[in-house]
Formats: C-alpha cells, structure tokens, sequence
C-alpha cells in the first residue's frame, strides 16, 4: 500500500511555528469527478489523494485532521475553497532522499510566485506539499511531490494569478 504524507506548516513572520504530517493511503475513495474535456473538478467530494493533480481546488478546513487519510476534500474551483494544487514534480534516485522536506519546500517555494504572480514573501497566501513517504518511495514508486496553496480566506475561483 502507498503512503504520501501532508506536510501543513504555519508560517509567522517568516519562522515555521507549527507543523503538522497528515499520512495518507491510497485504497477505497473515488477519483474526483472531473469534466471529460477540461479535466477540471465538477464536484465536491472526497478524493482519493493519489488522484489529485495540478489546477485541482481543496477544502482542506471542512477535512478531519487525522494521522492518516485516503481522501482530501476536492470542489470546483467555482465554489468556495482554501487550497489549490499549483505545482508537481517528480523526484529522482533510489534512495529515499534524507532532505525530503527541503527539496520539496524548496521547488514549491521556486514555483509560488510564477503560479500566484507575486512573491511569497509579499504574498497573503502560504503552501504546503505533498511528498512521498519512505514506504512509498521505495516499495510503491512513488516519486511525486505536489505543491498546495494555502488561502487565509476562502476564496471561488483560482489562484493562479491572482496575485494574492
């Protein structure tokens, strides 16, 4: 079974006060219903987090706040919403990367302001990543590491250049 994990880390005044590792398994919730021609979310529902991608909008205020989940909260971008995937890469090597969490905080933070069209550090919003556990790396493949936007507000429509 393939495990990724949620890296949610609080930022003030630019010194990580909190963080908190959601892990999560891919086995019984759905892909996100999406529009066949756009690819784009047509629904609220719990997506299986294996099956979220670049463009796609999250509640991730309405989700418990569990060790380890299947699923994330997945809507239309249209309605309200407080985290947008907005990067993704693939990393390279056999071996699970002891500096994980720096490459992938890393290309997030290179990635941030080509995405939101402003800066992170003059930005209002944050970011967090998804990231590959060691089990998955190296017993699942898995490889990817997914760049999440983080809204203070909620917001109904993309991130993507809004310059927030």
């Amino acid at each position: 079974m393939s495990v990724r994990k949620l890296n949610l880390t609080y930022v003030l005044g630019g010194l990580a006060v909190a963080t908190l590792t959601l892990s999560g398994c891919s086995n019984s919730a759905p892909e996100a219903q999406r529009d066949e021609s756009s690819g784009e979310i047509t629904a609220s529902a719990e997506a299986d987090v294996f099956s979220i991608a670049v463009g796609d909008c999250l509640d991730l205020s309405s989700s418990t706040m569990a060790t380890e989940v299947s699923s994330l909260p997945t809507v239309p971008c249209s309605d309200a919403h407080d985290s947008e995937v907005y990067a993704e890469t693939s990393l390279e090597g056999e071996e699970y990367p002891t500096d994980l969490d720096d490459q992938a905080g890393q290309f997030c933070y290179d990635q941030f302001s080509t995405f939101v069209g402003k800066a992170y550090e003059e930005s209002t919003l944050d970011f967090q990543y998804l990231t590959p556990t060691q089990d998955g790396w190296e017993n699942g493949n898995d490889r990817s590491v997914q760049c999440i936007l983080m809204s203070p507000e909620p917001v109904t429509e993309t991130l993507e250049g809004s310059a927030l």
